[in-house]
């Protein structure tokens, strides 16, 4: 692997200090070259996924600290660590800094300024994550490509995506997410994107932000931070268009639309949904090309347009860029189809969150699936504060049109159990894990099983419940 950081370029970056080599007992196998003790091919946070050349970073949490751990990531085969209490270690890989997660963001802009690239940014209510995997799939087809990981798309995921950035990469996605006012802008300012999307605005968040004009007002910072010239794509369906042009005006930036309208930039038309994938014709910017994304949802169009035209607007082959959404595969937790019970059940795995958009997505996706019964397994909406009764009593008609039976579980799906008709309510509890043994016990083969809710709502122990079962009836 090639080197990402120098053991001169992160004290540069940083202005922290290896321990001195005099006297140190674990030196004994280190390089002639000094320069080279400590070279770093990667970086982590945590010692379970740490990979032998790795800097590990000590970040301090609120019921941990990484300085606990620094040992076992030198014993583990980290090229060093960095800390910023020595802990009474003496080893020349050990860096140390004023703060930790003060060095992290150091490094997230070191690694900015030194790259020649593009850069995407990636923000919206829903979709985040969905867009940044086929836009890593659409640009890794034109040069290589460096993505956040998961949904690293925080305070500590935004600069920890930028300092692993390799310096020779043709591009970088960077994913960024919010949960309060204010959140978006600092990170926006580290990742300098020269193209910014966003994927929807929603009610994610609502009981946080207050308003869907507070939460597009967050988004549209984003934009504020394109350099004159930048382009940013935005839904042209979206709550907040004002807000979207007044940012892109600020930054002497370039609005594009997409969606369906045939006004906009990008739009997308012979749309069809089915249970083997999703199917359109873009065009953008003059460009028309046939999409197949091979997973079902009118939703993954709708990302797949936003990341094409995210394409188009960094000058890349655009027909390349679609060839390449053919290798999409929902992520686990982000709708990933499997069968369970010995194949007699079809699962739709969307558990990692939810909001009332995401949750009538994937209720559509649950519409379109073959099978014998369709049965929504939900979970509660968080982070809604006063919306929360009307947003998940406004989901009992959808849910109700695409579900031939409903399991809900936690205080705030009640409201919708209590709204669906009775030939439509399959069981209530107050948790997922009182709730998975009542799903199992109804399931029969030929069933289609969408399980959603927030995470917070641990829906993933209704998912474990399922993926553990080795039969159920006959339908």
């Amino acid at each position: 692997m090639s080197t990402l950081w120098t053991r001169a370029e992160l004290e540069e970056a940083t202005g922290g200090r290896f321990l001195p080599t005099t006297g140190s007992s674990s030196t004994a196998d280190k390089p002639a070259n000094i320069a080279d003790y400590g070279a770093v091919t990667g970086i982590s946070i945590d010692t379970r996924t740490l990979a032998p050349g790795d800097l590990f970073i000590a970040l301090t949490g609120d019921t941990s600290d990484g300085h606990a751990h620094v040992q076992a990531a030198l014993d583990k085969g980290a090229a060093c660590a960095m800390v910023h209490t020595a802990h009474g270690l003496n080893d020349p890989r050990i860096l140390v800094v004023s703060n930790t997660m003060v060095g992290l963001q150091q490094l997230a802009l070191a690694a900015r300024a030194r790259f020649a690239g593009k850069v995407v940014a990636i923000t919206g209510s829903v979709g985040k994550t969905t867009t940044k995997d086929m836009l890593r799939l659409c640009l890794s087809a034109n040069g290589r490509t460096h993505a956040s990981v998961a949904s690293y798309n925080n305070h500590w995921g935004v600069p920890l995506t930028l300092a692993r950035l390799p310096r020779d990469a043709a591009f970088c996605i960077s994913e960024i997410g919010m949960n309060h006012p204010g959140e978006i802008l600092p990170l926006a300012r580290m990742v300098r994107p020269d193209v910014a999307v966003i994927s929807t605005i929603g009610s994610a968040h609502l009981g946080h932000m207050g308003s869907l004009d507070a939460i597009a007002a967050e988004k549209a910072s984003l934009i504020t931070t394109l350099p004159a010239g930048g382009i940013a794509v935005v839904p042209d369906d979206a709550h907040g268009a004002s807000f979207f042009a007044s940012a892109a005006q600020a930054a002497h930036a370039t609005l594009w639309t997409a969606g369906t309208n045939p006004a906009s930039t990008a739009h997308m038309d012979h749309l069809r949904a089915e249970a083997s994938g999703t199917r359109f014709t873009a065009h953008i910017a003059g460009v028309d090309v046939a999409v197949h994304v091979p997973a079902p949802g009118l939703h993954l169009a709708r990302n797949a347009l936003a990341a094409l035209a995210a394409c188009a607007a960094l000058g890349v082959d655009v027909p390349k860029a679609a060839a390449a959404l053919q290798a999409f595969a929902p992520g686990k937790g982000r709708g990933a189809l499997s069968h369970i019970a010995g194949g007699a059940v079809t699962l739709l795995d969307e558990s990692y969150n939810a909001s009332s958009a995401s949750i009538r997505a994937a209720l559509d996706v649950l519409h379109h699936l073959d099978a014998a019964r369709r049965i929504a397994i939900l979970g509660d909406m968080r982070e809604l504060g006063d919306f929360s009764t009307a947003e998940h009593a406004a989901l009992a008609q959808p849910a109700a049109t695409s579900a031939d039976l409903v399991f809900c579980c936690g205080p705030h799906m009640k409201t919708l159990f209590d709204a669906l008709p009775p030939a439509r309510q399959g069981a209530w509890a107050d948790n997922a894990a009182a709730l998975a043994p009542l799903v199992c016990a109804a399931l029969r083969a030929g069933d289609a099983v969408l399980v959603k809710g927030s995470l917070g709502s641990r829906m993933r122990d209704v998912i474990t419940a399922l993926e553990n079962l080795d039969s159920v009836e006959p339908a």
